[in-house]
C-alpha cells in the first residue's frame, strides 16, 4: 500500500504543477495592458530568487515558461520587447537591490540617489532581455507551428544578449542566469566546457520546456522530458568529472588570508586608519592553529588606507609583517609622483617583501563606473562613491605577476572577477587567481554571495584555483573544480590558513573562450530552425 500512496502523492504533485502552469499561461496570454506588464514584472522578480544566495532554481520553471508565453502571445515585436523589458525590470530590481547599500554608506551625500540608482540600473539592464524577447519574436516567423523551434530560438537569443551584456558600455555580466547553479558543484562543471553562458543556455531551455508539454500536442510532454533528461545527463557528467581524491597542493606555499571586517563607513576615517592597519597586523601575527607558519600573507582590496608609494614609514611597518622568504600582498591606493603635471590615482595591489620593499604592483584594469570613475564626466558633475575627488586611472595589463615563492598569478581586484573573457592573458597562462575585494560596500545583503558565485565560475572555466580575500567577507580558497576548500563567513574577522591547490589541465572554455559561446548560440539557433522547417518523425502529432 505504501508504493500506491507514494504514486498517488507524486501524481497529485504533477497535477498541481500542471494546473499552476496553466494558470501562468492564462495570466500571460489572456491579460492585456498594465495587467500584462505587471505579470511580466512579477515573473522577473520571482526568477531573481533563483540567484545566490537563495538558489530557488525551481522557480525558473514557471517564470521562464511564462516569459516564453508572453513573447509568443503578444501582438508583435514591440509587444515582445515590452514584455522582456518589464520582466527584466522586475528581475534586476530584485537581483540588484543591494546596490542601494553603496549609496547609504555616506547617506548624507548620496542616500537620496539610492532608489534612483537601483531603478536606473534595472531599467538599463532590462534592455537586454527586452532585445532578446524582440529577437525571439522576430525569429518565430520561421517557427510557426513548432513549439520546440520557438523554445530553442528563444534560448539562443537570451544567451546572445547575456553575452552582449558582458561587454557593451564596459559590461556588467553580474547575475547571469547560469550562475543560479553555483551551489551545485555537479551542474556547474558544464562551465569548464561551455562557460557560464552555456549554463545559461541550458537553464533557459529546461526552465521554459514545460511550454512544450502544454503547447506541443500529443508528443509535447515527451519533448519537454527530453530537455530534463539531457540536463540530468549533464549533471551526472559533471559529478563524474569530480575527483574522488584530495587535490594536490603547490609545494612550499602556505597562505594566510586576513579578513579584518572593517565597516565601510569607518574605513576611511582619518583618526581610525592607523588602527585599521594595526588590526590587520595583529591578525597576521596570530599563531597558526596547526603550527604551520604562512609563507605569504594576503590582505583585501585597499586594506592599507595609505599611499604606499610615498609613505616609507608605513612601508617599513608592513615590512615587519612579511614572513621569512615570503611576501605580504595587499591592496592600497597608489598616486602619481608629487611633481607630475596631472595627479592620477590607481586602485592597486602591492607585493611587499622584507624590509618594506615593493616587489611588484598590479593596477586595476576594469574600473567600476560611478564607483571609481564618472563616465561622461563633462556632463555628469557629481562625485564618485569612493574616497577622493579624482577619478581612478585604469591599469594597462592583465599579465600574470611573477612573485617570489608563488606560481604565476592573475590578480583581479573587486568585480574584475565577473568578466569571463578578461581574467587571463592567454599568451601567459597563470596558475591561480588572486581576487582581492572590499564587499563592505554591499552590507549584509545578497551582493557578496553573488560576487562569490561569479568567482566560482571563473575557477571552473579556467581550471585554476582562486583565492578570494575580502574585507568583510566572504573570503575563500576555491579549488579548480569550484569547491570551497575553506571559507570565512560574512561579517566576521579572522584568518584562513591553507595551502594553494594545484591547477588543472586547460579545459575547453579556458582554451577557446567565448568562441564556444558563439558556437553554442549558432548551433541552438540552427537546431531551432531545423525543428521549425521539418519536425522529426518522433515529434510529430499524427492528428495535427
Amino acid at each position: 500500500m505504501i508504493p500506491a500512496a507514494n504514486d498517488s502523492s507524486a501524481a497529485a504533485t504533477i497535477s498541481a504543477a500542471g494546473r499552476g502552469l496553466c494558470r501562468v499561461k492564462h495570466l500571460t496570454t489572456e491579460l492585456s495592458g498594465w495587467r500584462r506588464w505587471g505579470v511580466a514584472t512579477s515573473l522577473g522578480a520571482i526568477a531573481a530568487a533563483a540567484l545566490p544566495p537563495v538558489h530557488a532554481v525551481v522557480l525558473l520553471v514557471p517564470t521562464l515558461t511564462g516569459l516564453l508565453w508572453l513573447i509568443e502571445s503578444g501582438r508583435g515585436i514591440r509587444s515582445a520587447f515590452a514584455a522582456g523589458w518589464w520582466f527584466g525590470v522586475g528581475h534586476f530590481v530584485v537581483g540588484f537591490y543591494w546596490v542601494a547599500h553603496s549609496f547609504l554608506v555616506d547617506a548624507a551625500r548620496y542616500g537620496w540617489l539610492a532608489p534612483f540608482a537601483v531603478a536606473g540600473l534595472a531599467a538599463s539592464l532590462a534592455l537586454f532581455p527586452a532585445a532578446a524577447a524582440a529577437l525571439s519574436r522576430w525569429s518565430f516567423r520561421f517557427a510557426v507551428g513548432s513549439p520546440p523551434g520557438r523554445l530553442l530560438l528563444s534560448a539562443a537569443a537570451w544567451t546572445a544578449l547575456e553575452w552582449a551584456r558582458g561587454w557593451i558600455l564596459t559590461g556588467l555580466p553580474w547575475n547571469l542566469i547560469g550562475s543560479a547553479w553555483s551551489f551545485s558543484v555537479g551542474v556547474s562543471q558544464l562551465a569548464a566546457v561551455s562557460g557560464v553562458y552555456g549554463l545559461s543556455l541550458i537553464t533557459f531551455v529546461v526552465g521554459a520546456s514545460p511550454a512544450l508539454a502544454i503547447d506541443g500536442g500529443r508528443y509535447g510532454g515527451r519533448q519537454a522530458a527530453v530537455a530534463f533528461i539531457v540536463f540530468g545527463l549533464l549533471w551526472l557528467g559533471g559529478l563524474a568529472r569530480l575527483p574522488a581524491e584530495t587535490l594536490g597542493r603547490v609545494e612550499g606555499v602556505r597562505l594566510r588570508l586576513v579578513q579584518p571586517n572593517i565597516p565601510q563607513h569607518l574605513k576611511w576615517k582619518p583618526d581610525l586608519r592607523a588602527e585599521h592597519v594595526r588590526d590587520l597586523i595583529r591578525l597576521s601575527r596570530q599563531k597558526p592553529a596547526d603550527g604551520l607558519s604562512p609563507t605569504h600573507i594576503l590582505w583585501p582590496e585597499t586594506a592599507v588606507p595609505f599611499n604606499l608609494a610615498h609613505d616609507p614609514a608605513v612601508l617599513a611597518l608592513l615590512g615587519g609583517v612579511v614572513p621569512e622568504d615570503g611576501l605580504l600582498i595587499t591592496g592600497a591606493p597608489r598616486t602619481s609622483a608629487p611633481g607630475d603635471s596631472e595627479r592620477r590615482v590607481w586602485n592597486s595591489l602591492h607585493a611587499i617583501a622584507a624590509g618594506g620593499v615593493v616587489a611588484a604592483t598590479y593596477d586595476k584594469v576594469h574600473l567600476v563606473p560611478f564607483g571609481e570613475y564618472i563616465p561622461f564626466r563633462s556632463v555628469l558633475r557629481f562625485g564618485k562613491l569612493t574616497q577622493g575627488r579624482v577619478d581612478f586611472t585604469p591599469g594597462d595589463s592583465h599579465r600574470p605577476l611573477i612573485l617570489k615563492g608563488l606560481p604565476p598569478v592573475s590578480a583581479l581586484i573587486c568585480f574584475e572577477v565577473i568578466f569571463a573573457g578578461e581574467v587571463v592573458d592567454r599568451d601567459n597562462r597563470p596558475q591561480w587567481f588572486l581576487n582581492i575585494t572590499n564587499d563592505a560596500w554591499f552590507g549584509n545583503s545578497g551582493g557578496p554571495y553573488q560576487h562569490l558565485a561569479a568567482a566560482r565560475m571563473r575557477a571552473i572555466e579556467q581550471g585554476l584555483p582562486l583565492v578570494r580575500v575580502s574585507n568583510t567577507g566572504i573570503s575563500a580558497i576555491i579549488g579548480p573544480y569550484g569547491r570551497s576548500i575553506a571559507e570565512l563567513p560574512l561579517n566576521r574577522a579572522g584568518v584562513i590558513d591553507a595551502g594553494l591547490p594545484a591547477a588543472l589541465a586547460l579545459p575547453p572554455y579556458g582554451r577557446f573562450g567565448d568562441g564556444i559561446t558563439a558556437l553554442l548560440v549558432l548551433f541552438t539557433a540552427a537546431a531551432g530552425a531545423l525543428f521549425a522547417g521539418g519536425r522529426p518523425p518522433w515529434a510529430r502529432d499524427p492528428d495535427a
